[in-house]
């Protein structure tokens, strides 16, 4: 069984219709990358996944769960309670375009905050966790340090690691290198590529052509809210079939 399911989904911003009909699998230990022009519908169909936006209609399942509706007894589903949904959406990491650490907690601090206030971690226990996560992300000298004392760079990794600390069972990534500088754009996607070796099943919306290439599984590219090619990326990058995707690739191979 797929560790994502997304069927039919549709979502409108007033008379703007965002989404339309968008279906896709995504398998455990899969990397798939969303790809397309702003405006294509990429990160609503993110955020749709563990409830940030409301869907208009269809259905997204998260190991066999709806997130943030439950099926009534007519069959159509309904929002569920918010303390539901955030107990579902807490194995669901997300990393944003922006960082959002606490500005007032370390980074070590920021990494331990959500194990203990929303699993229950004993403190002992999730700042061990938190030291090997940051020592997994290459900042374990950083662990004493404020947001405002690390580069860009850097607080996305912790980012990162705040959301694995939460043993998510999926991560979304939200263009998490758009914000950055180029030079540090490389050590988040360095630490992206370890999650992926390590098996974590990942949903990103990225930019960042090569790195899709090169460690996707799966490239989806989307054009005015639908899915219109889904290949490996091999494929997609040497014989796009789609004319949308033909384009995008000419247009950004030219820029890069």
């Amino acid at each position: 069984m797929a560790l994502v399911e997304i069927r039919d989904v549709h979502k409108r911003f007033g008379a703007q219709e965002v989404l339309k009909g968008v279906s896709l699998d995504v398998d455990a230990g899969e990397l798939v990358c969303l790809l397309g022009a702003s405006g294509s519908g990429k990160t609503t169909l993110l955020r749709c996944v563990n409830h940030l936006e409301t869907m208009d209609r269809g259905e997204i399942k998260v190991a066999g769960e709806l997130v943030g509706y439950a099926r009534g007894v007519n069959g159509k589903l309904k929002e569920e309670p918010d303390r539901v949904t955030s107990a579902k959406r807490a194995r669901i990491g997300m990393v944003f375009q922006r960082f959002n650490l606490f500005a007032h907690l370390t980074a070590l601090e920021n990494v331990v905050e959500a194990p203990v206030q929303v699993l229950g971690v004993s403190k002992a226990e999730a700042e061990k966790r938190a030291l090997d996560l940051l020592a997994r992300v290459g900042l374990k000298d950083k662990a004493g340090h404020y947001p405002h004392e690390l580069s860009g760079g850097q607080q996305q990794r912790v980012a990162i690691a705040r959301a694995v600390a939460m043993e998510p069972r999926l991560m979304l990534f939200d263009e998490p290198t758009s914000a950055l500088d180029p030079e540090l754009v490389g050590e988040v996607l360095e630490t992206m590529r370890r999650l992926a070796a390590d098996g974590m099943t990942m949903i990103l919306v990225t930019h960042e052509l090569a790195f899709a290439r090169e460690v996707a599984d799966r490239v989806i590219m989307m054009a005015d809210g639908q899915v219109v090619e889904d290949a490996a990326p091999a494929e997609f990058f040497s014989m796009p079939k789609h004319p949308r995707s033909q384009a995008f690739l000419a247009r950004t191979m030219r820029s890069t």
